[in-house]
C-alpha cells in the first residue's frame, strides 16, 4: 500500500517576496528555504509555521500556477491551532490581513477567527477552549440547525 506521508499546503501568489514577509510579520512564519529567478520570482518557498510547513510560490501562468481570484474566491483555508486567538488575529490584521470573522467562541471548543491575507488567501485562526466528544459537537449542532 502506498501510504501519504505527509500533506502541505501550497500557496501561489502575485507577489511571494511580499507574502514571505507578510506571514513572518503576521503569524511568525520563519523562512527554511527558497529558490528564486535571477529576476527575483520565487519558484519554490518553504516556511515553518511552528512545526507545521507551508510552500509558497509566484504565480506561473506558463505552468498553470495561478493565484486567487481577484473576486475574492478561494477554495480553502489554511486552520492555524494557536496559544492566543484574538492576539494573533490582532498581529495579523496590524501585518495587513483583512478581518472577515471576529474571534468568536465556537460549539466545537475551539475559540476561531478568520482573516484574509493580501494575498487572497484565507486563515482560520483558532485555539481549544474546551475539550467536547463528537457526539456533544453534534448534539450542539442540531441545536444550532434548530432541531
Amino acid at each position: 500500500m502506498n501510504q501519504i506521508h505527509e500533506a502541505y499546503p501550497y500557496l501561489r501568489v502575485r507577489d511571494a517576496n511580499a507574502a514571505i514577509k507578510f506571514y513572518q510579520q503576521a503569524f511568525d512564519a520563519q523562512e527554511d528555504f527558497r529558490l528564486s529567478e535571477p529576476n527575483g520570482r520565487v519558484g519554490h518557498a518553504e516556511l515553518k509555521f511552528g512545526d507545521a510547513v507551508v510552500m509558497v510560490s509566484d504565480a506561473y501562468p506558463e505552468y498553470g500556477i495561478e493565484p486567487p481570484s481577484d473576486s475574492g474566491t478561494v477554495g480553502f483555508c489554511i486552520h492555524l491551532h494557536v496559544d492566543d486567538v484574538d492576539a494573533m488575529t490582532e498581529k495579523a490584521i496590524a501585518a495587513g490581513a483583512t478581518l472577515t470573522m471576529k474571534p468568536t467562541d465556537q460549539f466545537h471548543g475551539e475559540r476561531s477567527a478568520k482573516v484574509r491575507d493580501p494575498f487572497g488567501h484565507e486563515w482560520y485562526i483558532g485555539s481549544s477552549i474546551e475539550e467536547v466528544s463528537r457526539e456533544e459537537m453534534q448534539r450542539r449542532l442540531n441545536e444550532l440547525c434548530g432541531e
